[in-house]
């Protein structure tokens, strides 16, 4: 019987049975990093932050929660030295770390005239020899697939990023899709083309499709994982319409297709003052306290809950 393998985490290795519940699609921070090193005055006291990302995420664990994956990679101001920071003071967290690229379009410009080899040389060298000198592996590899669908940039991408998980022998990888554009059955071709086990694949943000459950069936049944993985977010879908999506692909069967997440974060820049006001319930302890007991109030089973939460977590990561 083959052995799965341990999940590389910001303090280290740890084995599936140890990973408990998972939020699969997450961040610490999300930052423009050509802006917040010149203009560091916008971040404010790296002490502050530190401090106030430490305290949202210990209350994670009393919620239920032990492992996030933060899949924060190049173009969102990937700072693994600083999560390391954070991961030392919540030790009853694990912080499963990405490597990847996260652009709508094209090739970031470092990348553009080099060979086409060289990100999945990165990214193979952030999984097996650690990101720069802090001795964390990345544990997922992440890329983007949103409205403009499969660009020149966004496919060669995504064809590194699947030869890093074939390179590295099936290191997961989540998508962000932009699910209205329904570009799952193109993203599946190139993954096969590369020879990429769709069975540890994300493909993420599948819960903002909630008219269109066939369309999500459809994907899961290519071995794929659908990331129901905004809640909270209520500017693409309220909390009602997410969770009764939920309910009814568990109604369908497709609780062992699915993982819950918030795609939340303790700052990001990307957005003026007061411009998320409005999302009260964009938090860590969302699904825990709302979600779940909606989804248990109608009717869906422990058994798929823990699926969602533990057991498909397990699998995708651990192999």
């Amino acid at each position: 019987m083959a052995q799965s393998s341990p999940v590389q985490t910001a303090r280290g290795p740890v084995e599936a049975a140890g990973l408990g519940r998972v939020l699969m699609h997450e961040h610490v921070f999300v930052l423009t990093a050509d802006v917040q090193s010149n203009y560091p005055s916008e971040w404010g006291d790296e002490d502050e932050r530190v401090a106030d990302a430490v305290r949202r995420l210990r209350e994670l664990p009393s919620a239920g929660i032990s492992t996030i994956v933060d899949v924060t990679v190049i173009g969102q101001g990937r700072n693994i030295a600083r999560i390391k920071r954070i991961a030392e003071q919540v030790p009853e967290l694990n912080i499963v770390v990405a490597t990847g690229i996260y652009t709508f379009d094209a090739v970031p410009m470092f990348f553009w005239q080099r060979a086409r080899e060289t990100m999945t040389e990165f990214f193979v060298r952030d999984i097996t020899e650690g990101v720069t000198d802090t001795g964390i592996k990345a544990g997922m590899l992440k890329c983007a697939v949103d409205e403009k669908g499969l660009t020149e940039g966004v496919e060669r991408v995504l064809r590194a990023v699947a030869r890093a998980h074939v390179a590295t022998g099936g290191t997961p990888i989540t998508i962000h899709t932009h699910a209205a554009g329904k570009h799952g059955p193109a993203i599946v071709a190139v993954l096969k083309a590369e020879g990429v086990d769709l069975s540890r694949v994300v493909l993420g943000h599948s819960g903002d499709a909630v008219r269109d459950p066939d369309y999500l069936a459809a994907m899961a049944d290519t071995g794929l994982t659908l990331g129901m993985d905004r809640f909270g977010i209520d500017h693409f879908a309220t909390f009602t319409e997410r969770s009764d999506l939920v309910v009814e692909m568990c109604r369908r069967g497709y609780a062992h297709r699915m993982v819950l997440a918030h795609d939340t974060c303790c700052y990001i820049d990307w957005f003026g003052p007061g411009r998320l006001d409005d999302l009260k319930d964009w938090h860590y302890l969302h699904v825990s306290q709302d979600v779940l007991p909606y989804l248990r109030e109608h009717d869906v089973a422990g058994a798929d809950i823990d699926a969602m939460l533990v057991a498909n977590p397990a699998r995708i990561l651990a192999g």
